[in-house]
């Protein structure tokens, strides 16, 4: 047997082929580059920790969890220790659910850890886009990865959907009931739609197929799109916010072992506090909510958040909004709330096509926007998240009007009127503070901080003393200010020379 000093020796004492070798230096050189690659300081660097640790512990808890979980339709009687259900036709997947949420060991921690994380990633997915939007991390050369920011989003949000359906209960089969409404309102094809998803009639066969959605088809599109991302991540340098010392063709920060070590710990925090949620708050308690009944529909139903914003705006439509046309009819209060919501997910996710179409700014950016020097940019986005949140907002008119006896009808008539005037008004005083900010800083820096003392002269004339802003404040807004010209600058058409 060979001993390990020998192996060791062996390896230093016989060269290595000339191919293996020129291989080992290229990977020696992609380390050394690598610690000594600079990375910029700030918060919202370390969001993609949380996402990062949100899925590694979905991958955990879900490979955990289909060891007990049964994706079938198929109806039995339960038998096991939940008395109330005793002896109850349920399918397959709700008694392989609440068998494995009160009788395996660990199984409920499991699977409300599984949950929150869930919950918890379409939060930070969000946080990172507004980051990147509010400072223009979107505009070249980073428009790439804003679009598989912006797709893995969405799969975030088509994942969570078909997992919250899996347990078959009475809240997911009533968000399951939407669903099939939805496709039934689709002009010409609405019945062969349904029957091809559900696989006949309503509830169909719809469960498996979930099943494969969630576990196989969202998998896949989502670890593509995360390579990908390393990928764009990798070959381009990352961005940075103004400050003392940055320039376009520098980065300012830490080495990355150093940011790596944080990001490192805030994923582990992250993955702490998921399973402390997941062992103390409870979340789907499906054995209180009853099996899905095709007959029946769940009162005061909600959806996870991160589609409440769905069925708020199909609650908002008028019920009677329907067109006669080509012999059918068009259920407009379906259609255009859906063709809403699919419109501004495709702003999103172009919007840095569209801003470079209005500004006709082409150049690259890597020194970012302080968002109160971009007053257009951030209304705007002040308004994309108003209009965001009255839609999330209406999707609780039910439990609003039980809880705080607010009548149903009031709340849309309300609603309706802020969905149209709140964005505009938030865009509006948006720009007025924006401005407001700008001018603050020009006065900063033109005649520095007052310090809030007054001063009495000999010729008794009162004043308040200045001190000169801070190195940091000041790079930070001069920086921001020398971007601001150059990007106006990029943007003016000049017109051409006159032929002689």
């Amino acid at each position: 047997m060979t001993s390990t000093t020998s192996l060791r020796e062996q390896q230093v004492t016989c060269p290595p082929p000339a191919r293996t070798h020129r291989r080992r230096l290229r990977s020696m050189a992609t380390y050394g580059g690598l610690a000594m690659r600079a990375e910029p300081n700030h918060w919202s660097r370390l969001l993609g920790a949380v996402s990062a640790s949100c899925l590694a512990v979905l991958v955990v808890t879900g490979v955990l969890l289909l060891v007990h979980y049964d994706p079938s339709s198929e109806v039995v009687t339960y038998s096991g220790t939940y008395l109330p259900l005793r002896r109850v036709p349920v399918s397959a997947a709700y008694a392989s659910t609440v068998h494995l949420s009160l009788e395996v060991r660990g199984g409920m921690l499991l699977r409300q850890t599984h949950h929150w994380a869930a919950l918890v990633l379409p939060a930070s997915l969000m946080l990172q886009l507004a980051t990147r939007f509010f400072t223009g991390a979107f505009r070249r050369p980073y428009r790439l990865a804003w679009v598989l920011l912006a797709t893995t989003f969405v799969l975030a949000l088509a994942g969570g959907w078909s997992g919250y359906d899996l347990p078959d209960d009475m809240l997911s089969g009533t968000g399951l009931r939407i669903f099939e409404g939805i496709l039934v309102g689709t002009p010409f094809v609405g019945s062969r739609l349904t029957a091809l998803v559900f696989g006949g009639e309503f509830p169909g066969d719809i469960v498996p197929r979930l099943f494969w959605l969630h576990v196989l088809v969202v998998p896949v599109l989502l670890a593509a799109v995360l390579v990908a991302r390393y990928v764009v991540a990798r070959r381009r340098r990352p961005p940075q916010l103004p400050g003392p010392g940055r320039r376009e063709s520098n980065v300012v920060g830490p080495p990355w072992p150093a940011a790596a070590a944080r990001r490192a710990g805030m994923f582990l925090v992250t993955a702490g506090v998921l399973v402390v949620m997941g062992g103390t708050l409870t979340v789907a308690p499906i054995w209180l909510y009853g099996p899905f009944s095709p007959e029946s529909a769940s009162a005061g139903s909600q959806p996870d958040w991160y589609t409440s914003w769905l069925d708020g705006a199909l609650r908002l439509a008028p019920s009677s909004w329907d067109v006669s046309w080509l012999g059918g009819t068009l259920p407009l209060a379906v259609l255009v709330p859906e063709l809403v919501a699919a419109v501004f997910l495709g702003v999103v996710v172009l919007y840095p096509l569209l801003e470079q179409w209005v500004t006709r700014d082409r150049g690259e950016h890597h020194v970012l926007d302080r968002p109160r020097n971009r007053p257009r940019r951030t209304g705007l986005g002040v308004a994309g998240f108003t209009f965001f949140g009255l839609l999330w907002l209406s999707g609780s008119t039910d439990i609003v009007a039980t809880t705080f006896h607010v009548g149903f009808e009031t709340q849309v008539l309300v609603l309706r009127v802020l969905l149209v005037a709140a964005p505009v008004l938030g865009y509006i005083v948006t720009v007025g503070l924006c401005r407001a900010l700008q001018a603050r800083d020009r006065e900063a820096v033109e005649h520095g901080v007052p310090t809030g003392r007054m001063m009495r002269s000999a010729e008794g004339r009162y004043w308040e003393p200045h001190v000169p802003l801070r190195p940091e404040a000041r790079g930070r807004i001069g920086a921001a200010a020398q971007e601001e010209r150059a990007s106006r600058q990029s943007s003016v058409i000049r017109p051409r020379s006159s032929r002689r």
